[in-house]
C-alpha cells in the first residue's frame, strides 16, 4: 500500500491530528546568534538569528525534541522545519547554498523522531507521517512591492518554480511522507509549487507523494492577500489532485469557522484546518488556552467538517494535546459523491 492509500484509509476512518506551531516553541528555548550559528556558521558574514530552518543543522537536537513533543501530544503529521528551506527565502541570509541541504536534514530529524518515538514507547509508526513544509516564499508573484510600479515584479515564476523544485528534491531525498503547500497568500506562488511538484515527479519517474494544500484567509473579507475567495482558491488549486485542501494561520479558530465551513461544503477531497491560537495580543503573543481552541475545534468537527486538525501560531503540544483528546468523539468527515453528468 503506497502513501496516499494508507493516510487516505485512515482518514476514512478517524480524524488525522497535525502537530503545532514549531517557531513558538522554539522561542521557548530563548536561543541566541551563537546557539544559530554553532560551530559551522561560527564565522559567517552575518547575522543569522531568526532563520529557524538553520537549527535543523546547528541544533538538530532542538528540532527532534519539539517533533517528539508533538507526537506524544497525538499529533499523527509533523511538519518539517523547513517553511524557508528555498533559496529566495534564504537569500536573507546569503544562505541560498544550503537549501537542500537543510532540506534534507530536516526530512530525517522529523524521520527519526517518528522511529525513536514509536521504540522508546513500543508501538506502530504506520499512523504517523512527515510533511515537508513548503512555506509561501518572501516574495509574491502576483503583487508588486513598489507602490509607484504595480507593474513590477521582484521575481519570477520560473526562479519560484526552480527554488521549489530544489526544495521537493530535498524533502523527497530526506524521506519525507507528504509535500505540504501551505499557508498560501499567493495562489500563482502555490501553482509555482505544484508545477515545480509535478515536474519533479516526472522528471525523476518516483512514485508521486500525496499533495496537502493549505491556504491563508488574511482578513474579514474571506479572501486571500493576493485577492481571492475561498471558491476561487480552491478552484484555482484542484487541479493538482490534492489528498487535501485546508486554511491555517492569520485566523484563530473563532475567526476561521465560516471559511472551514464554506470549504467543507465545496470540497471534493479532505479538509484539513490548522488555526492560530487566536489573534496576537499587543506584544505579538498568542493568549488563547488549549482548551478554548479544541471546543472550537471541535464544534467543526461535531458538524462534520474536518479531517485533519491541528495548530499554527502559538500552539502548543499542550494545544495539540486538547485537540487530539477532544477529536477522539468525532467521526471524519465523509467525501461527498461525485456523480459525473
Amino acid at each position: 500500500m503506497n502513501k496516499e492509500a494508507q493516510i487516505r484509509e485512515l482518514l476514512n476512518d478517524r480524524i488525522l491530528i497535525i502537530d503545532g506551531a514549531m517557531g513558538t516553541m522554539i522561542q521557548r528555548h530563548r536561543l541566541e546568534e551563537n546557539d544559530f550559528r554553532a560551530d559551522r556558521f561560527k564565522d559567517w558574514h552575518t547575522d543569522i538569528k531568526g532563520c529557524f530552518d538553520i537549527l535543523c543543522l546547528t541544533q538538530p537536537a532542538i528540532i527532534k525534541d519539539i517533533h517528539k513533543q508533538y507526537l506524544q501530544a497525538g499529533a499523527n503529521i509533523l511538519e518539517t522545519n523547513t517553511f524557508s528551506s528555498q533559496r529566495i527565502s534564504l537569500a536573507d541570509y546569503d544562505m541560498q547554498s544550503l537549501a537542500y541541504e537543510l532540506n534534507v536534514a530536516a526530512a530525517k530529524i522529523a524521520r527519526e523522531a517518528i522511529s525513536e518515538y514509536a521504540d522508546e514507547n513500543n508501538i506502530s509508526a504506520s499512523d504517523r507521517f512527515v510533511a515537508g513544509a513548503i512555506g509561501p516564499m518572501n516574495k509574491t508573484l502576483s503583487l508588486s512591492p513598489d507602490v509607484n510600479n504595480p507593474g513590477y515584479r521582484a521575481v519570477t515564476f520560473d526562479e519560484v518554480a526552480d527554488a521549489y523544485y530544489e526544495q521537493i528534491k530535498g524533502l523527497v531525498d530526506g524521506g519525507v511522507d507528504i509535500l505540504l503547500v501551505e499557508t498560501i497568500f499567493d495562489t500563482l506562488n502555490a501553482k509555482a509549487a505544484i508545477y515545480a511538484i509535478n515536474k519533479y515527479f516526472r522528471d525523476t519517474k518516483r512514485e508521486k507523494l500525496p499533495v496537502m494544500i493549505s491556504g491563508t484567509i488574511t482578513d474579514a473579507s474571506g479572501r486571500t492577500l493576493s485577492g481571492q475567495t475561498l471558491e476561487a482558491f480552491y478552484i484555482s488549486v484542484m487541479h493538482a489532485n490534492p489528498i487535501s485542501i485546508g486554511l491555517n494561520c492569520a485566523l484563530g479558530a473563532d475567526q476561521m469557522r465560516p471559511h472551514i465551513e464554506e470549504l467543507a461544503q465545496i470540497s471534493a477531497c479532505y479538509v484539513s484546518a490548522y488555526p492560530n491560537a487566536g489573534l496576537p495580543n499587543a506584544m505579538g503573543e498568542y493568549d488563547e488556552s488549549p482548551e478554548h481552541t479544541a471546543a472550537i475545534i471541535s464544534e467543526w468537527a461535531k458538524e462534520g467538517w474536518v479531517n485533519m486538525v491541528g495548530g499554527c501560531c502559538g500552539t502548543t503540544p499542550e494545544h495539540i494535546a486538547a485537540i487530539a483528546k477532544s477529536m477522539k468523539k468525532y467521526e471524519s468527515r465523509r467525501l461527498p459523491e461525485i456523480v459525473n453528468a
